[in-house]
């Protein structure tokens, strides 16, 4: 029950991140690009160390019992890029406009409004489409948490950060679609939600069909996510806000955290 609570937990704790950065979108006059540059690339460390170096191997350890040390590589295998791939069918559904990856700065919502052309879809169509950008996030931490109580607080750690400069990235085109910081901040909050939405159906995934190859699967699949997110998302963005060493340089310490973190916990 407790490492069922602390799941929920982190997987909320993780989603209101998105309300946070919109906060303090409406509260900060200039964008810290360096300061998001390296947090981004930092989370990028995060998940691409404790995946490759933490999830793959325990999750083909429990396969390889099931199926052999040759089965098992093969279905980790297959159930990483699962995962990707998966990801990857969400990210084509949303529509570029909608998506709350592309980089935005806080400058942006001090500009004059009439200045820019106007949004052709509404805040609320934008919210869902972020939400449903967002879900494979919440079943990942709340997976991976249950699975390893120890992974969980980098996890959602990393999560949270990447979901702050989102929440800003959220707040600016949902403050040009409606004329309204109160439903932009109030649509980056439900943004979030989606996440610990997505805690829910991993439980109720985990309480009806719980085995060990269930675990293991789902432990590749949560891997070949974070490994997307960090590729396709987090390091592309670090890259928009800030300078190229300044990425690397938060992505290696992102790493070395991580690593150092868990050799503590041994």
């Amino acid at each position: 029950m407790s490492d069922l609570t602390l799941a929920f937990g982190l997987t909320l704790f993780a989603g209101l991140s998105t309300g946070i950065g919109s906060a303090i979108a409406f509260f900060a006059r200039h964008t810290s690009t360096r300061f998001l540059s390296v947090s981004l690339g930092f989370s990028a460390g995060v998940m691409l160390y404790v995946s490759f170096m933490e999830i793959l191997p325990k999750a083909q350890g429990s396969l390889s019992v099931l199926y052999g040390p040759r089965g098992g590589a093969w279905v980790t295998t297959l159930a990483f890029f699962a995962g990707i791939a998966l990801i990857a069918l969400i990210d084509q559904l949303v529509p570029r406009a909608g998506n709350p990856h592309e980089a935005h700065r806080i400058e942006e919502l001090h500009e004059d409004p009439a200045g820019r052309p106007a949004l052709a879809r509404t805040g609320l169509f934008m919210a869902v489409a972020i939400a449903i950008h967002n879900f494979p996030e919440g079943i990942a931490t709340f997976m991976a948490t249950m699975q390893e109580p120890r992974l969980g607080l980098p996890i959602a750690a990393a999560i949270a950060i990447h979901n702050i400069p989102e929440g800003i990235a959220v707040s600016v085109p949902n403050y040009y679609a409606t004329g309204s910081r109160r439903k932009a901040l109030g649509y980056s909050f439900l943004s979030g939600l989606a996440e610990p939405a997505g805690a829910v159906l991993g439980y109720f995934l985990l309480h009806s069909l719980v085995s060990d190859a269930l675990f293991g699967l789902v432990f590749a699949g949560v891997a070949g996510i974070m490994v997307f997110i960090s590729l396709d998302e987090l390091l592309p963005t670090a890259e928009k806000y800030g300078k190229h060493h300044h990425c690397i340089g938060g992505l290696v310490a992102g790493m070395a955290v991580m690593a150092l973190s868990l050799l503590l916990l041994l």
